[in-house]
């Protein structure tokens, strides 16, 4: 989207700090000290001064800090660059601004300092309301930390917060994940992004999968639980919008929007990755060596790939079919171009399968396609 002559694009920064590594995380993150703080935001400011050129003409209109814990990065370090953002005149005066947090770390001043800072969304990491699955999963809070922090962060004058929650967990039932469904009934949220739990290579979890695996809950349960939650945030005013995402009308977020209709945005820190100009790169997922290289002005890239058009073409016609609005196909074709043939066949084929419906010519992911995505995504890609 151009807005003024300006083409609307995001920015992601990875912060790696963490207090502990949850049993189910696979990004890349290391141990908190002040004085790895320090090194990262020198590294960001070298690698925005260095990317700078590219932005002339951009209209920055998100902003998102992930990680890792973000939260433990400081509300100065992240005041410090956002101002350095401001004084490009490439920011929005409406960008959203997210900050992930933890529970255990959102005391009201805190929040407060991160508002004065910039920040004007959170994305707070629930997970669950169960005290027994967050000691499963590695997490260092409790469930009335979790709500205390919701209040925390609404006190704080935050008014736009997301929680995460993830569900498919060992050893969790339907009922207890109705009873984490209920309990955020009355918080003040305006946003969730749901997760079923996927167990990664080179996380606690992918070591210990062989006693882990049998006490996932089985095809039916994981069913019911999507549907219920479905059901239930709906109930609450939180629409669906997106196969994991739901929001108060008005409050979906930009940023994640940005990834499924394909806005360009440019990754800063270790492990970072970027989508720019039909390329993907990705930063070097080592501290030291991601600060080291950019003190010789050197970008700290350590994988890219340039798509051809019809390979970007499918792929975002793929990640766009996750939005309940779907595809509208002439639109789509007259920005990207025709689809090939090989793609129409595959549409046709998903739409005899009911994992698509097509009216008007939007394409659209049926209640089935909704929940065998991926299914849907290999044949399309």
């Amino acid at each position: 989207m151009r807005m003024n002559g300006k083409e609307d694009i995001s920015l992601y920064f990875h912060v790696p700090f963490c207090k502990r590594k949850c049993s189910y995380c696979h990004f890349y993150v290391v141990p908190e000290n002040e004085s790895s703080k320090d090194h990262l935001l020198q590294g960001f400011l070298l690698e925005w001064d260095l990317v700078l050129p590219l932005l002339q003409h951009k209209n920055i209109v998100s902003i998102y800090f992930g990680g890792g814990t973000p939260s433990l990065f400081g509300p100065e370090r992240i005041g410090q660059l956002l101002r350095r953002i401001e004084q490009t005149r490439t920011l929005s005066p409406q960008a959203e601004i997210t900050l992930e947090v933890n529970p255990e770390n959102a005391t009201i001043d805190w929040m407060k300092a991160y508002a004065d800072s910039g920040i004007n969304r959170m994305s707070l990491g629930v997970q669950t309301l169960n005290g027994e699955l967050l000691h499963l999963l590695g997490r260092l809070h409790q469930p009335e930390t979790a709500i205390q922090a919701v209040h925390a962060i609404h006190q704080a004058g935050i008014g736009n917060l997301s929680i995460d929650l993830m569900y498919d967990l060992p050893k969790q039932n339907l009922t207890q994940w109705i009873a984490t469904l209920d309990a955020i009934n009355d918080l003040p949220i305006t946003h969730l992004s749901l997760y079923n739990l996927t167990i990664e290579p080179h996380t606690l979890f992918f070591k210990n999968q062989a006693q882990l695996r049998p006490l996932l809950p089985d095809e039916d349960t994981s069913l019911a639980m999507y549907e219920t939650a479905i059901e239930k945030l709906e109930a609450m005013g939180c629409k669906q919008y997106e196969i994991s995402a739901f929001a108060i009308p008005g409050y979906e977020s930009l940023h994640n929007s940005g990834y499924w209709i394909g806005r360009p945005f440019l990754g800063f820190g270790p492990s970072a990755f970027s989508y720019w100009e039909n390329q993907r790169f990705r930063n070097i997922a080592h501290l030291n060596k991601y600060a080291t290289l950019l003190k010789d002005g050197i970008l700290p890239r350590d994988f890219e790939e340039e798509l051809t058009p019809d390979a970007r073409r499918r792929e975002l016609l793929t990640i766009q079919l996750r939005l309940k609005t779907g595809v509208d196909l002439d639109h789509f074709q007259q920005i990207h171009g025709p689809l090939e043939q090989d793609t129409e066949s595959v549409i046709e084929k998903l739409l005899s399968e009911n994992f698509l419906s097509k009216k008007n010519n939007v394409l659209i992911l049926t209640k089935r396609g909704m929940l065998f995505y991926d299914t849907i995504a290999s044949d399309l890609i």
